[in-house]
């Protein structure tokens, strides 16, 4: 009889510890695809055609893109090695399952890859490379960019020719690139680079901006004094892509599932700090004449309209660290149209309420279990 009670309590603790390897298959695997796959491609509406592109396009096909932002790779100074575990995990599978299931043609990342990159040591940054782009793999056909944020190079006073450059080289990533797909202009802009102020990364950065509003005016009127050979071969208004939001008082006029929290909305912005100069911003959007513009920087989710017909997306962190319900932002774009939507992740403290719930319910399950049997081997040792 000892023999067997002994067996029994092995049997309900092998139970446990099945159940408990359930839990976590569903809350680190199975969860991330029964929340993501939920995110659908937004639809073109036809009644928001850019009329300025007299082109038809109604046998275009639509380019379907991905934004995240703020990835905050942790480092080897602020970063615990189960912090960089659980963070790491969480945006691979996110990741990985969005790309999965929703296929996108392009992605981009804006800004703040790393947490503690215009710190890092040479053979640091190298590390941080790699392990970017084994977290953010993507497929052959797929094509992955990304813009400089104030943690991976510095805030401007901070940066240096040597910072700069090795971000460039490691990321391909210079202070302006235009991608082009299928006649949509992605215009990927370093934020830092926008203080006017002439230093040595300022001033080739407002040359190429001044540069591809000329082939896109070009693209558009086809003047006579435009080369022939014009970059732009056909006219679409740009996408702008940077890590600072445009500029804007404070987080007081977002209306957001994912915005800042309310203790902290209506703390003031400094410019150049927490967003774009009210200058900067101002030419941006007379040197581009741009649809959309996205960005990151402030790990919180806002929305709001320039001139009437710009809409401008924040879009928070991508990282639990600095986000417990993060989203991402999936758009599907013509040269005369486009439409966005948001897409929401696994929320962190739902995933702990999961783990908690269960781990208690096993435990309890496994002591009745264990009592239950223990009754009944005193009932049948003395009767």
């Amino acid at each position: 009889m000892l023999d067997t009670r002994t067996f029994s309590y092995k049997k309900y603790l092998t139970e446990a510890v099945i159940a408990l390897a359930c839990v976590f298959i569903f809350c680190e695997y199975l969860l991330y695809y029964l929340v993501l796959i939920q995110c659908a491609w937004p639809v073109l509406e036809p009644h928001k055609t850019d009329t300025t592109i007299t082109e038809s396009t109604s046998e275009e096909t639509p380019v379907h893109a991905m934004f995240i932002a703020d990835t905050h790779l942790l480092g080897s100074k602020n970063g615990h090695w189960f912090d960089k575990l659980k963070r790491e995990w969480q945006m691979y599978r996110a990741f990985q399952t969005m790309v999965t299931l929703h296929k996108p043609d392009i992605i981009f990342i804006l800004g703040d890859l790393f947490d503690e990159g215009q710190w890092s040591s040479s053979a640091e940054f190298d590390q941080y490379i790699q392990r970017f782009h084994s977290l953010f793999s993507v497929p052959k056909h797929t094509h992955l960019y990304v813009v400089a944020g104030n943690h991976d190079i510095g805030f401007h006073y901070a940066i240096t020719p040597y910072l700069n450059q090795r971000f460039v080289n490691g990321l391909k990533s210079p202070s302006v690139k235009r991608v082009s797909i299928r006649g949509n202009h992605f215009v990927l802009i370093n934020s830092m680079a926008l203080e006017g102020d002439g230093c040595f990364l300022c001033r080739p950065t407002e040359i190429a901006l001044n540069k591809i509003s000329t082939h896109l005016k070009c693209a558009k009127d086809m003047g006579s004094s435009c080369n022939k050979d014009n970059a732009i071969s056909r006219y679409s208004r740009p996408i702008i892509l940077q890590h600072y939001p445009m500029y804007r008082e404070s987080d007081e006029i977002c209306n957001e599932p994912d915005q800042a929290p309310d203790e902290i909305k209506d703390i003031k912005f400094r410019e150049r700090w927490e967003c774009l100069s009210k200058e900067a911003s101002e030419q941006l959007l007379d040197i581009l004449n741009p649809r959309l513009i996205i960005n990151g920087h402030t790990h919180h989710g806002c929305r709001r309209i320039h001139r009437k017909d710009i809409l401008e997306f924040t879009i928070p962190s991508f990282s639990w660290r600095n986000k417990d319900n993060p989203s991402l932002l999936l758009g599907v774009f013509t040269p005369n149209n486009y439409s966005v939507s948001k897409c929401y992740m696994p929320v962190e403290s739902t995933e702990i309420k999961i783990y908690v719930i269960s781990v208690v319910c096993i435990f309890i399950y496994f002591i009745i279990k264990c009592r239950l049997k223990q009754n009944r081997y005193y009932l049948l040792k003395f009767h």
